[in-house]
Order: structure tokens, then C-alpha cells, then sequence
């Protein structure tokens, strides 16, 4: 079972009773039925309201569970014949990206993702799922190649940001992103993007200028975290919930601002609950999209996409 969310404590403690007293029954040859019974319905109710009105504290909880399945996650489940490639063939191989060759239904993709560690070594040798400049220049040479051989390209978002080290700017890291967004602007083939965690930043634009942009229920998107944003605005970091509640970071906030162009359902208690659940809707919302750009040739796949982030925010603007 995996690990509880400091909001789920209530359900844990008691979840935690309603095993003690049928271990409890069973061990004092008790019968205890109709008390469990009761403290199920009222487990059940406790579980109803709780998922049913989640926060934004609660949402970016979820967002950033160290649990959270991961690209390769995904990958694994969703497709076949997967190929991972490495390097960026100007400086090394960036551990925090992933991608490579794949196929979606049998269709041949590109598959390209932000990649955060299961354990504490991996989160270091993956700089905790932190990009440095070859991280998006090998993203970007898998798409390149993506777009010459007219494969699909298929995104996974999951950063805090892209990584601000020294390094990290010696090398051109706002230079390699800046790339990328015009890059990916001007391809022909059909590109899902999809928020699976956080969207951080330009480290989550980098990979996302796709024709539709998609993201998981309960992840999180926006410009600046909400410890930076809280610094910047009111010069005090403790202060990032009511920052991001101004920022509207949550799907649903960005899904009404016509930001995104779907919500991608997850199991109750969010996707660590049950992988397999979650591959599969993300599964169909890929095969959903994807069918409906396949409609659509060269350029018109690249004016839709023009056409999209051209009209982003006109709809809040000019309400609805």
C-alpha cells in the first residue's frame, strides 16, 4: 500500500482501527461485525468528503509525492518496443530527461520525458529531475529526428524547474530552452504533451509546445513555484499557499483559463494509488488525441499549434 499524504492522516488513524479490532476479534474470538461495519461507513464517508474537496495544499501534496509514478513509469506501461537513446552529441547524457523510440498501439512515436529519481541515488544522479542544457538538447534531438522520420512525439512533464546552478548557465540553459520552444513550434508531425506532476517553470515549456497539452487531475502547473513566487510578491517564502491559490496553478484553474485542452481523470487518492489505472487513462487520452491529429497534414498540424498558444488566455480575458 502506498505511503499516506500528511492530509490523509485522518483516514490512516482510521483505517489503523477498524485492523485492530478485527485483529482484535480474531485473536479474543470476539465477534466484533457490527462495530467494524459502522466504522467502515463512517471510513467510506470520512474518504468521500475529503477527496471530494481537495485544496490547492492538498493538490500540490499530491503533485510533488515522492511516490508518484514516474516517466518511465509510464513508458513502461503504455508502450511497446521502447528504445531509450542518450547524449545530446554536443556535451553528455542528462539523466533527468528520458526518451526514445517506442510504439503507441502499434503506431511507431517518440517518447520524451522529465525523469525524477525512486531513491536517493537515483535522485542524484538524476539531479532530482532537474534538466541541464544537454537534458534539452538531447529532448531535442529525439524530436528532431522525431520530425524527419514523421513519428508522433509524445511528452511527459514532471520538474520543479530547470536546474539553476552555475554550471547549468555556463552551458546555455536558457539558450537550450529557448530552442526548443522554437523548435518544437515549427514541426510537422502531431505533439501530446502531458503534465504528469509538476509543471515547473520553462523547465516544463521546454517540452511543452504541443498541439494539445494535457494534464493529471491533481498535478500542478505554472510559472514560478509557489516558494519563489511567495519571495518575489510578498518577500516571504512561508506564504507559497496563498501564492499559489492567487496563481491558479491546479488543472482544473488551468484547464477554465483555456491554458490546457484536457483533464486526464486519476484514481481516487491520486495516480500512486494504482498505476496500472493510470496508464491506462493516460493511454486513452493520448489514443483519443492522437486520432484527431492524424487527421491533419504538415501544416496544419503547425498553424494549430501557432494558432493555439496565439489564443491562450483570450477566452479568460474576454470571459468565456
Amino acid at each position: 500500500m502506498a505511503a499516506e499524504l500528511p492530509f490523509e492522516q485522518p483516514l490512516a488513524e482510521l483505517r489503523g482501527k477498524i485492523e485492530e479490532l478485527r485483529k482484535f476479534g480474531t485473536d479474543k474470538k470476539i465477534d466484533f461485525a457490527d462495530e467494524i461495519s459502522r466504522l467502515e461507513e463512517r471510513f467510506i464517508k470520512l474518504e468521500d468528503e475529503l477527496y471530494a474537496n481537495l485544496t490547492v495544499a492538498h493538490k500540490i501534496q499530491i503533485a510533488k509525492f515522492p511516490q508518484r509514478p514516474t516517466t518511465l513509469d509510464y513508458i513502461q506501461e503504455i508502450f511497446t518496443d521502447y528504445v531509450e537513446f542518450h547524449g545530446d552529441r554536443l556535451y553528455g547524457d542528462d539523466l533527468a530527461i528520458v526518451g526514445g523510440i517506442a510504439k503507441f498501439n502499434g503506431i511507431p512515436v517518440t517518447v520524451v520525458g522529465h525523469q525524477k529519481g525512486k531513491d536517493t541515488k537515483d535522485n542524484i544522479a538524476r539531479n532530482f529531475g532537474m534538466p541541464h542544457p544537454e537534458g534539452f538538447r538531447k529532448a531535442l534531438r529525439l524530436m528532431q529526428q522525431a520530425n524527419k522520420f514523421k513519428r508522433p512525439i509524445i511528452t511527459f512533464i514532471d520538474v520543479k524547474g530547470a536546474y539553476p546552478g552555475a554550471a547549468a548557465e555556463e552551458r546555455g540553459q536558457a539558450e537550450a530552452i529557448a530552442r526548443n520552444l522554437h523548435e518544437m513550434s515549427s514541426f510537422g508531425v502531431p505533439i501530446i504533451c502531458i503534465v504528469i506532476g509538476e509543471g515547473g517553470s520553462g523547465g516544463a515549456l521546454a517540452l511543452g509546445v504541443g498541439n494539445r497539452v494535457l494534464m493529471l487531475e491533481h498535478s500542478i502547473y505554472a510559472v514560478i513555484s509557489p516558494e519563489g513566487a511567495a519571495s518575489i510578491l510578498y518577500k516571504d517564502a512561508s506564504k507559497s499557499l496563498l501564492a499559489a491559490e492567487n496563481m491558479k496553478i491546479t488543472a482544473q484553474d488551468i484547464f477554465e483559463l483555456g491554458v490546457i485542452d484536457d483533464i486526464v481523470p486519476e484514481p481516487r487518492g491520486g495516480a500512486h494509488r494504482d498505476l496500472t489505472q493510470q496508464a491506462q487513462l493516460i493511454q486513452q487520452a493520448i489514443g483519443k488525441h492522437l486520432t484527431e491529429l492524424q487527421q491533419l497534414n504538415e501544416l496544419e498540424l503547425r498553424e494549430h499549434r501557432f494558432h493555439k498558444f496565439r489564443t491562450i488566455g483570450k477566452t479568460a480575458l474576454l470571459g468565456g
